[in-house]
């Protein structure tokens, strides 16, 4: 402070008002260098402990330095020597393992291999299959091994096969004497099956001796041991083969069967004996306690052996020799019980259907018998499946044997016929009645309206005959097959609501069959023979006739899917008239094509005054009037009435047009060729009518002989042509009659011109007479 005061003193600047504010300035100032000042000194220790960390990190920093080196240079070599001494080592102790494990597998095996032999030599086949399964499962440990393969292995592998083989031929000798089977001998296989399995006979050594039983029954020792190899399936399917074919198939067969058993002292054999019986089939009951009887005698001396057998499904690992059996054979014995014994016992008629709860019940019977034998697991039911569900196979069968028939009829064949007509008293089914509903019987409508008139239209009666079919001839395979329809049909209303639809649907396919087998089995005889297409014709028209009110006669007694008016075949209708049809016309057609083949070899009828000319133009006449005479002779008795004169107007007709078009195409007819061409013409004139025969009856034919114009629609124009080659120009003008007369009703003008230029010569009159033709 007095240091600061002479200062300012010394400097002469400061005066002494200010004095004051300037020492107080200065006084607080050294309050703050005091406060550095302690702050200071306390810092100061601070540094110097500092500056002694930073000293002593310096000299551990170097002490690390110098153990670094050390390390690198002396411990980091030891330490990769070290490493690779214990590698070595630990690669050379997995060798010694790999041995010891090596030398201790073959030493199982080697001591397996002599325990088998001396088991198998004891004939503890199961000690010595065992054994033998621990030998191969020590080879195939060491056969794993990769990269460590041995000479020796492959010897050992022959060893343990050459073992194997021996003791699987020892078992095999022990098999063979427990089950025999004494079967025919081969040279005897003229002989019929039946013959041959009652020669069979199937001898079981199972029974213990008092020996044996102590120790345990051999059967098991044998079993097991197979079981322990994995040979057992392979002789079990091979005996599960031999009882199918000689004893279980047998029993299924043939009825006359009859299963004996006989007890022995050491054996059971089974054997068979025939019976005469008048039954081409046994009853299910019947073959099923037949086959009971035979698994019951092997369950009690041979299936019910208990074996160990693992298994997924087997919790236990325990199995009984009967389930493995049937494991094997129950599938073909089931199908088997199916096709030759369920089969045939299902009925074929409805009404035998109750009767068949018999049936399903023994099947019930027969499996649980089965499975209590342990034979079939209990879930086992496809056998009694298919017999309870019997109305199903009922319309299979129904149905299959409906298509069968029919199939035979339609391929029978077609020239043995029936003659069917109006009056034919068929033996099919009566309409059935309403019933109730909307569609129930029709009321009787009053006779009298309200204002008192007569209502005629109820009065009114249709003949009898006007739906019905005309008298005809028809195959009596197609009346047999329209019969099998009816009592399809019949059968389906009374059946249940599924075999009624497959029955009827069976109806529908018999037509569809006889649309496609009928014209193609029969199709060289259709196109040969015209009274076999004659009959084909009716034939279909009789089906279509048929057809129409097939439906509506069932149409309320069958199932409510069908009475809805889908059980119609109205839709069938139509092809078969088209099929009768078309044959017919094919059948048509040739016949046409051979008149007209005939009448070309005529030589146009020109020139008639050279006589060969006449003779070849006779002759086709006369070959053409055979021809008809022929078929009317074939299609007689055949077709309807009506039907018959129409095919035999038309051809006739083809005849006949070809005769006039030859004619009027002449451009010079003399006098003599006229009279030869009318000669001819009155030929066919006088003996055309007669080829109408359609009845057996000669006299009956007079009617339909009179009535040829009707069916010859160039008739008349034959005629006017005969009256033109005979009449002079005077009598053609008044036939013509100014476009008015007979002539012209047949003829054209420009035809009856070209006419008379032919017959007569160019003269006045004839220019006349021309001259009036227009």
């Amino acid at each position: 402070g007095s240091l600061v005061a002479a200062v300012l003193a010394h400097s002469g600047r400061l005066d002494k008002e200010h004095l004051g504010t300037r020492v107080g300035r200065l006084s607080r100032r050294g309050e703050v260098c005091n406060m550095i000042n302690k702050k200071y000194d306390e810092f100061l220790p601070s540094m110097q402990s500092a500056e002694e960390l930073v000293a002593q990190v310096d000299g551990l920093s170097s002490n690390i330095d110098l153990l670094r080196a050390s390390i690198e240079n002396e411990v980091q070599q030891d330490l990769n020597v070290a490493v690779a001494e214990f590698a070595e080592l630990k690669q050379q102790l997995e060798r010694d393992t790999l041995v010891l494990s090596v030398l201790k597998k073959l030493q199982e095996f080697d001591r397996a291999i002599k325990e088998h032999k001396t088991a198998l030599l004891e004939k503890k086949y199961v000690a010595a299959a065992q054994q033998l399964e621990k030998a191969r499962s020590s080879l195939r440990n060491l056969e794993s091994r990769k990269g460590f393969e041995l000479k020796i292995l492959r010897a050992l592998g022959t060893e343990l096969t050459v073992q194997t083989q021996n003791m699987l031929c020892h078992l095999g000798e022990e098999w063979q004497k427990l089950i025999v089977w004494q079967l025919p001998p081969s040279k005897g296989a003229h002989k019929s099956s039946l013959e041959a399995v009652v020669h069979s006979e199937l001898h079981l050594h199972t029974m213990p001796s008092k020996e044996e039983e102590i120790a345990g029954p051999p059967v098991a020792s044998v079993l097991q041991a197979l079981a322990v190899l994995g040979e057992l399936h392979t002789r079990l399917k091979a005996f599960g083969q031999l009882l199918l074919k000689y004893i279980l198939k047998p029993v299924i067969s043939y009825p006359s069967l009859q299963p004996l058993t006989e007890e022995r002292t050491d054996v059971l054999i089974l054997r068979f004996k025939s019976e005469e019986t008048v039954l081409d089939q046994s009853s299910p009951m019947e073959v099923f306690d037949k086959i009971k009887l035979i698994f019951e005698v092997l369950h009690k001396y041979l299936l019910n052996v208990p074996l160990e057998q693992p298994g997924e499904d087997r919790k236990d690992g325990r199995v009984t020799l009967a389930e493995l059996l049937g494991e094997l054979i129950w599938e073909e014995l089931s199908n088997c019980l199916v096709q030759n014994c369920l089969v045939n016992s299902i009925p074929t008629n409805s009404s035998k259907l109750e009767q068949y709860t018999e049936v399903i019940k023994s099947t019930e019977e027969f499996e649980k018998a089965l499975k209590n034998m342990q034979f079939l697991k209990g879930d086992t039911t496809d056998l009694l499946k298919y017999a309870r569900n019997v109305n199903s196979h009922f319309a299979s069968k129904k149905c299959q044997d409906v298509i069968a028939a029919a199939r035979n009829l339609m391929t029978s064949e077609i020239h043995n016929t029936v003659k069917i007509t109006p009056d034919s008293c068929v033996t099919l089914p009566q309409l059935p009645d309403p019933g109730s509903g909307d569609h129930s019987k029709m009321q009787k409508p009053p006779n009298l309206l309200h204002n008192g008139t007569v209502n005629l239209e109820g009065e009114t009666r249709l003949s009898r005959y006007t739906f019905s079919l005309p008298t005809c001839r028809i195959s009596s395979s197609v009346e047999q097959l329209m019969e099998l329809v009816y009592q399809t049909l019949l059968e389906a209303t009374v059946s249940t609501d599924q075999c009624c639809v497959q029955l009827f649907y069976s109806v529908r396919r018999i037509f569809q069959l006889f649309y496609e087998v009928v014209p193609t089995y029969h199709k060289e005889s259709l196109q040969k023979f015209p009274q076999l297409a004659a009959i084909h014709h009716n034939n279909c028209m009789y089906l279509a006739h048929h057809l129409l009110t097939l439906g509506h006669q069932f149409r309320y007694r069958t199932t409510n899917i069908l009475s809805n008016g889908a059980a119609s075949f109205v839709d069938l209708v139509p092809a078969f008239r088209r099929l009768g049809m078309e044959c017919f016309k094919a059948q048509m057609r040739v016949q046409k094509g051979e008149i007209l083949e005939r009448l070309s070899s005529a030589r146009n009828f020109s020139n008639m005054d050279d006589e060969e000319n006449f003779r070849a133009a006779n002759k086709a006449i006369r070959q053409v009037l055979h021809q008809l005479k022929r078929l009317g002779q074939v299609w007689q008795d055949v077709f309807p009435v009506n039907v018959y004169c129409k095919a035999m107007g038309t051809l006739l007709n083809t005849a006949l047009a070809e005769i006039v078009t030859r004619i009027v195409a002449l451009e010079d007819i003399s006098a003599e060729d006229a009279d030869r061409l009318y000669s001819l013409c009155r030929i066919m004139v006088e003996e055309g009518p007669q080829v109408f025969t359609p009845l057996p009856e000669e006299e009956k034919n007079k009617k339909y002989q009179e009535e040829v114009p009707v069916y010859v629609e160039k008739w008349m124009t034959f005629k006017e042509l005969m009256i033109i080659l005979q009449a002079n120009l005077q009598e053609i003008v008044d036939q013509w009659a100014d476009g008015k007369g007979p002539l012209a009703a047949e003829f054209s003008a420009a035809e009856v011109k070209s006419l008379i230029r032919a017959l007569f010569q160019n003269t006045e009159r004839r220019a006349a007479a021309l001259a009036k033709i227009k």
